[in-house]
């Protein structure tokens, strides 16, 4: 067990997934020291501080601002959220990183990054990817789908009202998923126990069609809930006027497109992958598992509500 803190940045959560939070919440439970980086001190810190974590502020783009905050530092968590600022964060982090020597990096990654990829936040995270390689540390890169979090948030607003519009294609659309919490609990495997991992770890818990997801809905929700196929640019246009920020505007609406188009095709973004149950020891959650959870809590549910939103 080691005795020097893990630093792990979006430590105080926010809206699309918390990972950074479940991370911290899940080394502290194992009694792993934990340098919690928050880019603003708010509310979201109270939860840090009941869990014990050594609680730092700054900007993942400030080189300066980075360096005391890697002092000590041999093992890190980075994610950064659905907005503008990937490339300079990580570049920021790699180079603090690697001045530090640190020796472990568990990176948040998007599915099948690539230079071609169909989204432009997953081309940008494979040079991401690219720049942590380069950096020399040790870097795991965790290549998850949509997060449990962000597909319901997309839909939280509709669906008790019985209908949800969304540009998925037909009921036979399979959206690959995976729960936030199942990503955390990969992650902080990794950190504690760094070596003999593969570089890219695979993170999809479930595949369910378009018509599954509904069903999943309508029992959460104990009221039938109907699908409502809609247009790409009347979707950008109502994510716009919810305060979706432009990056995640441009990121999703074009994965939607993705889906829609290639889930007949199969592949490798379409196969539930062992990695969850293999690191974890634990079977993935499943969407209805995490709906009936989340339906429990009203602070979540205002949460997801907003997530992708807010960008936090």
């Amino acid at each position: 067990m080691t005795h020097e803190p893990i630093l792990v940045t979006g430590a105080a959560g926010g809206s699309q997934g918390s990972t950074g939070l479940h991370v911290t919440r899940l080394l502290r439970q194992n009694g792993v020291p934990v340098r919690a980086l928050v880019h603003r001190k708010d509310e979201r810190l109270r939860a840090l501080e009941k869990l014990g974590a050594e609680i730092v502020e700054g900007d993942l783009r400030d080189l300066k601002n980075m360096r005391p905050v890697f002092r000590g530092i041999r093992r890190a968590y980075f994610t950064y959220p659905v907005r503008d600022g990937l490339l300079e964060a990580t570049s920021v982090f790699a180079a603090a990183a690697k001045e530090a020597g640190v020796q472990t990096v568990v990176n948040l990654s998007q599915l099948s990054p690539s230079p071609d990829a169909p989204t432009p936040r997953m081309r940008e995270h494979w040079v991401s990817e690219q720049i942590l390689d380069w950096a020399g540390l040790g870097a795991v890169h965790l290549r998850a789908t949509v997060f449990f979090e962000n597909a319901r948030a997309l839909i939280t607003g509709t669906a008790p009202h019985g209908i949800i519009y969304l540009p998925w294609g037909g009921e036979s659309t399979r959206i690959p998923l995976v729960g936030a919490e199942d990503v955390a609990r990969v992650a902080a495997n990794l950190l504690i126990k760094p070596h003999g991992h593969e570089p890219h770890v695979r993170l999809i818990g479930q595949v369910p069609t378009v018509r599954d997801i509904l069903g999943d809905l309508s029992k959460a929700y104990h009221r039938e809930v109907k699908y409502i196929a809609i247009g790409d640019d009347d979707w950008r246009r109502a994510a716009a006027e919810r305060g979706v920020n432009p990056h995640a505007l441009a990121h999703l609406s074009q994965l939607w497109t993705f889906f829609r188009t290639s889930h007949h095709s199969g592949g490798p973004a379409y196969e539930v992958t062992d990695t969850i149950e293999r690191i974890t020891g634990a079977k993935p959650t499943t969407f209805s598992e995490f709906l009936n959870h989340s339906m429990q809590d009203s602070t979540a549910v205002k949460r997801q509500l907003d997530a992708i939103s807010t960008g936090a």
